[in-house]
């Protein structure tokens, strides 16, 4: 697993203002371009369950500014959780899972080591496991993921 800062992207950091003044996080934000169509993915997440109604609600706060800037397109807008067990794709999406369960397959032991992520920062994560602290540094990490079995 790799640490790769967000490089400045105007739209996702308006979409991820919008999302935070609806008290949520923006995860992940794509757009794809299809034959003058254009699809837009974002992942949203909040401390508790992220529902039907928190979707629609950053939906329809984000489609007016979606519609300008891509004016005159037919737009696709899709807006989803993480997902119960969401394949986390770089260190830098873990800032908004601290507090939450994780599982790690680590390349140095060939086995997936769990718990409840500490911290995460730049170039390794904290988790607290059942025996107790494990400090991983992303480059032996093979692959992470959500772990709701690992909530209190």
């Amino acid at each position: 697993m790799r640490f790769t800062p967000r490089e400045e992207d105007p739209l996702f950091d308006s979409i991820k203002l919008v999302a935070h003044g609806l008290g949520m996080s923006l995860v992940d934000l794509s757009v794809s371009r299809h034959k003058g169509s254009v699809q837009v993915r974002a992942v949203i997440y909040k401390n508790g369950p992220v529902g039907v109604d928190d979707c629609s609600q950053v939906h329809r706060a984000l489609l007016p500014r979606l519609e300008l800037a891509f004016p005159g397109q037919d737009l696709s807008v899709e807006v989803s959780s993480p997902g119960i067990d969401r394949v986390i794709k770089d260190g830098s999406e873990l800032v908004h899972y601290i507090g939450r369960g994780i599982r790690c397959f680590r390349t140095d032991i060939s086995d997936w080591s769990s718990g409840i992520l500490q911290t995460a920062d730049e170039t390794h994560l904290v988790l607290n496991g059942k025996d107790g602290m494990i400090d991983i540094g992303y480059e032996r990490i093979a692959k992470a993921k959500l772990d709701y079995s690992q909530e209190v």
